[in-house]
């Protein structure tokens, strides 16, 4: 298994456009992307298709802008692109062939992998309730590891963005469950969260915000219209520690991402960013119009502390 993501550098590019798949090729275009895919890789995109709702809904990706990150990462000549996650609201290829992600793997001529299903390898976890899990060997043969998610509220988690995608995509709804509670994980998700974001480096993270989650996610919330804005970056942590401001946290507002940041996997202070594209509080003002109609800014005039005004 990989053991550090490609570009260690936290450099978040925050874009917005008319249209979703535009900004994501925007804000790519401002990573060093050369740097992250070579050509000759195994590429994994882990989609997230929770459950069976549309992409309007901000419940799952949207199959034009997947397409259109796929046609991306193909200009760097990988040997493999292959699209895997499991879901953990219905069954993975419900989701896939009703909001119409298999249209996209045909077109592409891709791979895909149900990650709720083997064969498996052993994943030594250490957490507290869930100490190892079975997850898809599929992890053996990555070289890049794409997550690509939307930005949620989260009942249990505070926040689902890129870390949780991953975190919560690979472990396999086979021995799990639906909604994989059924051994443990829930009883401490942060905490499962954070073991899975140590064992799994992330290399390229995509969050958009087009279409977010507030409310009650992952799944049941308030859709907001967030007008093509789209998070994209080298560094997991970073790039969600930037998606929780627009939801109005900081880092420590998000134990598993604050944890993260503690023991050292990524970075959660704006300062020692490279941030590009839209500026932060430009961001946080459009996503929370959208949202609240009205104007709600961690970061007005100036970054603040990570630990706030207190």
């Amino acid at each position: 298994m990989r053991e550090s993501r490609r570009v260690a550098k936290p450099i978040v590019a925050i874009m917005k456009d008319n249209r979703e798949e535009d900004s994501l090729v925007k804000a790519l275009d401002l990573l060093p992307i050369r740097d992250m895919i070579r050509e000759g890789d195994r590429v994994v995109i882990v989609p997230n298709w929770v459950k069976d709702k549309p992409p309007t809904t901000g419940t799952v990706v949207g199959p034009n802008t997947l397409q259109r990150l796929i046609r991306y990462i193909k200009n760097f000549k990988p040997s493999r692109i292959i699209i895997a996650t499991g879901s953990g609201g219905d069954p993975t290829p419900i989701v896939m062939n009703s909001v119409g992600y298999n249209r996209v793997i045909e077109e592409e001529m891709l791979e895909f992998v149900d990650l709720n299903y083997g064969p498996y390898i052993d994943l030594e976890l250490g957490h507290s309730y869930v100490k190892q899990t079975k997850i898809n060997s599929l992890i053996n043969d990555i070289d890049v590891l794409v997550s690509f998610t939307q930005l949620k509220h989260h009942e249990e988690a505070t926040m689902s963005a890129g870390i949780k995608n991953i975190a919560l995509g690979w472990p396999p709804a086979e021995i799990h469950g639906f909604p994989k509670k059924n051994l443990g994980i829930h009883e401490d998700l942060h905490g499962f969260i954070f073991s899975m974001a140590k064992k799994i480096p992330i290399d390229l993270t995509v969050v958009s915000a087009d279409k977010a989650m507030i409310g009650t996610g992952p799944s049941s919330g308030m859709t907001v219209d967030g007008q093509g804005l789209i998070i994209a970056g080298t560094d997991p942590v970073a790039v969600d520690t930037i998606g929780a401001r627009l939801l109005g946290f900081l880092p420590q507002a998000v134990y598993y991402l604050y944890q993260t940041y503690k023991n050292g996997i990524g970075e959660a202070k704006p300062e020692n960013m490279e941030l590009k594209g839209m500026m932060l509080e430009e961001a946080e003002k459009l996503f929370s119009m959208s949202a609240y109609k009205t104007e709600i800014v961690l970061d007005k005039g100036e970054i603040k502390n990570i630990h706030g005004n207190t």
